[in-house]
């Protein structure tokens, strides 16, 4: 009986040691599989990480791939509407004379352009709008701010209602001040707040204009160049040497600039001066989506004493800086439909304000002028009537 006790003992022992050395062969697998698992899930994490790293390079390398593709499309394009311009200037000069040796081509174009326009002069002008409103009076003025120097240009766009305010301030600059309205200008710390846009070119004077979200302006060098600079996509989309020779700062009392450009209900306008009519500022209609010459215009507005001009429904009104102290006047009209004469010229004066306008840009969707003078930055409200009641 004894025997047979210690026998089921040592059996017990026996079966006990195996379970044992089972439990911890088992212990010893587990524990490996969670060192795998555990492996597996920081491999796994950081395949994750890399291939987020790596669609995030994707998308951005698309996505300039795609800024590159608008760009080099609308750059083909502005090639392309230059090119069919210099195609039909080039026919229209081998139908008008023979092949000449040594001819500089430019100067060519630039004087064939002058030709066209002026056989275009001789007919009436084809207006675009029913616009027939003119300037009655100032009907109140508005100080909003000084920023800057003594001369500059401010504007919105003068095509659309976006509400942004552009500052250029300066006679010669390619740096623009872009605000989002015109409280956030008016509430800014000078211009800190603004976005810079940086023009790959500097401008000249103060005769830019704001078009259907491009900006307008003038390059000076041997030529004068229009500039048409996209303020969307921070590009250059096409530029035109003007199509006059031997030009003059058109208004005396600001000689930096040559070339005043203007926006009213019918579009673009170039107001302008040559030595050709050297006593007298001239006007020119411009496409502006090609910025070829429509029509052009001499007026008998006359540079001196002159401060600033610009355009209301296919009219132009030049501002004269007046004997009496600090008081601007509108002193000559010209209309282009010939439905007002100088005569008809309204008796307008400016407030007295403190020096002489540098820059006058009217705004068709709001009739209001945007000028600035000594600095400051003002707003003149218009009292209009119809050509008609003159």
């Amino acid at each position: 009986m004894r025997a047979l006790q210690l026998l089921v003992l040592v059996l017990s022992g026996l079966v006990g040691a195996q379970q044992q050395a089972l439990m911890d062969y088992l212990e010893r697998r587990l524990l490996a599989i969670e060192d795998r698992i555990s492996l597996w899930h920081e491999q796994t994490s950081r395949y994750a990480s890399e291939l987020r790293e790596f669609k995030q390079q994707m998308v951005a390398q698309l996505e300039g791939l795609d800024k590159s593709k608008e760009a080099l499309r609308s750059e083909l394009d502005t090639v392309g509407t230059r090119v069919d311009r210099v195609e039909r200037e080039m026919d229209y000069l081998e139908t008008q004379n023979g092949a000449q040796p040594c001819v500089d081509v430019e100067d060519k174009l630039v004087e064939q352009q002058v030709t066209v326009v002026k056989e275009r002069n001789k007919a009436k002008y084809s207006k675009l709008t029913d616009c027939s409103d003119m300037i009655s009076s100032i009907k109140a003025m508005k100080i909003l701010k000084r920023v800057g120097g003594a001369k500059g240009m401010w504007t919105k766009d003068m095509g659309s209602a976006t509400g942004k305010v552009y500052i250029l301030n300066g006679t010669e600059d390619n740096t623009v001040y872009e605000f989002g309205t015109v409280r956030e200008f008016t509430s800014s710390q000078g211009t800190s707040s603004a976005t810079n846009v940086q023009l790959p070119s500097s401008w000249r004077g103060m005769g830019h204009a704001v078009y259907n979200n491009h900006l307008y302006y003038l390059k000076q060098g041997e030529e004068m160049k229009l500039i048409k600079f996209d303020l969307q996509k921070n590009i250059v989309v096409d530029s035109a040497v003007f199509p006059a020779k031997n030009q003059l700062p058109v208004y005396n009392l600001n000689p930096e600039t040559f070339i005043d450009l203007a926006v009213d209900e019918e579009g673009l306008w170039a107001i302008f001066a040559t030595q050709e009519n050297e006593r007298h500022i001239s006007l020119a209609k411009i496409d502006s989506k090609t910025l070829d010459i429509e029509q052009m215009w001499d007026t008998p507005c006359v540079r001196e004493n002159a401060e600033a001009a610009f355009v209301i429904c296919g009219t132009v009104y030049v501002v004269y800086n007046s004997k009496l102290p600090s008081r601007s006047r509108i002193q000559c009209v010209f209309d282009v439909s010939d439905m007002v004469t100088n005569d008809d010229a309204p008796n307008v004066y400016f407030p007295k304000r403190y020096g002489t306008h540098a820059s006058l840009k009217y705004s068709p969707v709001e009739q209001l002028l945007y000028a600035w003078d000594d600095g400051y930055q003002i707003l003149y409200k218009l009292q209009m009537k119809k050509k008609l009641e003159v």
